[in-house]
């Protein structure tokens, strides 16, 4: 069995993919369709996610938070992206992340972090893969409410709808 760190990573990652797949499924307009909203678009809420766990993958990784140039540097990369080009994208950061774990190893391993806002933080690694798969559920919940306002029903990605599907693998 799994350690439950990278098994809600991979929750994760199945959930992100759901959500491209159902995507691709719709008029080809909803993607970048500006609406009033947390977000002006569905496509601006992957993008966020996008750059967040890409930003958590490299703290975790011993890069500092200071590196505002980095956040420049993911949004220009991902400017004007396809829904396709992005799908691509997420997959390779999750590569990222599942090379990170293998060469990290204990994810219970004690670690601290200096945020330029919060200060210093003592956790673990478990912990941060927690706040990323939070974070990544907060943001599909955005984009089921921002489908349902466009008219289009969301897509469930439960965390027990990703423990059905991995069961009826078995």
């Amino acid at each position: 069995m799994k350690p439950h760190a990278l098994q809600l990573y991979d929750y994760h990652v199945w959930a992100n993919q759901r959500i491209f797949e159902y995507l691709k499924e719709l008029p080809q307009d909803i993607y970048r369709k500006e609406i009033q909203s947390v977000f002006s678009s569905i496509s601006e809420v992957l993008v966020h996610i996008y750059i967040a766990d890409t930003i958590w993958l490299n703290v975790m990784s011993g890069i500092s938070f200071d590196k505002a140039e980095l956040r420049v540097q993911l949004r220009e990369k991902t400017k004007g992206k396809s829904i396709e080009e992005m799908e691509t994208m997420y997959f390779n950061l999750s590569e990222q992340f599942a090379e990170f774990f293998d060469r990290q190893g204990n994810l219970d391993q004690a670690t601290f972090y200096e945020h330029p806002h919060f200060g210093r933080l003592e956790t673990n690694f478990f912990e941060l893969v927690q706040h990323v798969v939070n974070h990544g559920t907060y943001h599909r919940g955005n984009i089921t409410a921002m489908l349902r306002q466009l008219g289009y029903p969301g897509v469930m990605t439960d965390y027990v709808v990703y423990l059905y599907a991995m069961n009826t693998k078995k």
